[in-house]
C-alpha cells in the first residue's frame, strides 16, 4: 500500500456498496482507478464515461481477463461527452459518487486550439456540476493540475475555472447535500504525453541525444498509483469545497534525462509555448488558507455557505508557497527509475498484485 492510501475502512465506508461514476474513465487514470476500486473495494456499480467506443471495448476485454465475470458485472460503459449535459444527467442517475477525470490537458495543442479546451475543460466542468446537482449525488471530487495554479497557459487557466466551479458549487447544494472537492497534483511519471515515454522512444530509436526545452526546468513527479491513492483518501476526508494538495518530490529535467541516459548528451530546445519554468501547487495567496495534514496540503475554501468544519492541520505560515524549484522533497536518479518502473502497464497481472 502506498503512502497515500486510504485505510479499507475509509473504503468500504465510501465505495462499498455504493454506485461509482468516473469520467474520463477509459484514460491513463481512469483506468488504474477502476483497476484499483475492483480490486480493493466491492461497489454495487462502477460506470466508465468516456467519448471513445475502441477504448471502451478493450477497456472491456482487459478487466474481464483480469478480474473474471464477478467484478466485470458490476462495470458499466456509458459513451458520452461532457460537455453534452443531457447525456451527463442521464448518467448520472444513481450515482453516489462522481470522479470527474475528463480533461483536454496537453498544453501545446491548448494554445492552438483555446475554444476547445474551453468548452471540455469549463463548460464540461459546468455541466458535471448541474447534473451532479439535479441527480443528488453523494460526493463529487474532480482532477485538478500544478498548471492550475497562478497559470500562464490556457490549459491551467481552463483548470484554474474548473477549480473554482467545483469548490462554488458547494454554495449551490442547498438541501441537495451534495459536497464537492478538488485533488491537485503534479506530472504523473510516465503518463502519455510526459517527458519519460518521449526519452524512451527516442533512445529505442537509437538517438544521440536528447532534446530539453530549459536546462533550469523543475517539475513536481508522482506514479499513477499514487495519484489514484490521493483520490481516494482524498475523497474519505472531504467535507466539501477543498483543493488537497500532496507532498511529493521535484525533479530536474536534465536529472531525468541523466537517469534515462546517462551516455547521451541533452540539446537544448527552447520552451514551447505555454511552458513554465517551474510548476507551483499552491501560492502564497492562498497560504492563508491552507492548512498542512502531514502528507498532504489542504486549501480550504476561502468563503463557506454550509455547513463544514475545517480539517483538523497546522496553519501554514505566512507567505508559504509550494513550488517545484523550492520544494525540499527532491528525487534522486534511482528513485525516478523506481517510479517509472512503478508506472509499467499492468496488463498480464493479477488483480490481486
Amino acid at each position: 500500500m502506498g503512502r497515500f492510501a486510504p485505510t479499507p475502512t475509509a473504503l468500504a465506508d465510501n465505495l462499498d456498496g455504493k454506485v461509482v461514476l468516473v469520467t474520463g474513465g477509459t484514460g491513463s487514470f481512469g483506468r488504474r482507478f477502476v483497476e484499483t476500486v475492483l480490486a480493493r473495494a466491492e461497489p454495487r456499480k462502477l460506470i466508465v464515461y468516456s467519448r471513445d467506443e475502441l477504448k471502451q471495448s478493450e477497456m472491456q476485454i482487459d478487466l474481464a481477463e483480469r478480474f473474471g465475470p464477478d467484478k466485470l458485472s458490476r462495470m458499466r460503459f456509458f459513451l458520452g461527452d461532457i460537455r453534452d449535459r443531457e447525456r451527463l444527467s442521464l448518467a448520472f442517475r444513481g450515482v453516489d459518487v462522481v470522479i470527474h477525470a475528463a480533461a483536454l490537458k496537453q498544453v501545446p495543442a491548448a494554445e492552438y486550439n483555446p475554444s476547445e479546451c474551453i468548452h471540455t475543460n469549463v463548460l464540461g466542468a459546468e455541466n458535471v456540476v448541474r447534473a451532479c446537482l439535479a441527480n443528488r449525488v453523494a460526493k463529487v471530487v474532480a482532477l485538478s493540475t500544478d498548471k492550475a495554479c497562478n497559470p500562464i497557459n490556457l490549459y491551467g487557466a481552463t483548470k484554474l475555472a474548473s477549480d473554482k466551479t467545483f469548490v462554488a458549487a458547494n454554495n449551490l447544494s442547498g438541501d441537495i447535500g451534495t459536497r464537492f472537492a478538488v485533488v491537485r497534483y503534479g506530472n504523473v511519471v510516465g503518463s502519455r504525453g510526459s517527458i519519460a515515454p518521449l526519452f524512451q522512444r527516442l533512445i529505442a530509436k537509437g538517438a544521440t541525444e536528447l532534446p530539453i526545452t530549459d536546462p533550469r526546468m523543475t517539475r513536481f513527479l508522482i506514479t499513477l498509483d499514487e495519484g489514484v491513492d490521493f483520490v481516494l483518501s482524498s475523497l474519505a476526508m472531504m467535507r466539501g469545497g477543498e483543493i488537497f494538495v500532496p507532498k511529493i518530490p521535484s525533479m530536474k529535467i536534465t536529472d531525468i534525462a541523466a537517469a534515462m541516459a546517462p551516455a547521451l548528451p541533452i540539446k537544448v530546445v527552447g520552451i514551447r509555448p505555454g511552458e513554465k519554468l517551474h510548476e507551483m501547487m499552491i501560492s502564497s495567496d492562498d497560504a492563508r488558507t491552507t492548512v498542512d495534514l502531514g502528507d498532504r496540503y489542504v486549501i480550504e475554501p476561502a468563503f463557506a455557505e454550509y455547513q463544514r468544519a475545517k480539517l483538523d492541520g497546522g496553519q501554514t505560515p505566512e507567505g508559504f508557497s509550494y513550488a517545484s524549484d523550492t520544494n525540499d522533497d527532491w528525487l534522486d536518479a534511482k528513485g525516478f527509475l523506481a517510479m517509472l518502473e512503478m508506472q509499467s502497464p499492468r496488463r498480464g497481472r493479477r488483480a490481486t498484485d
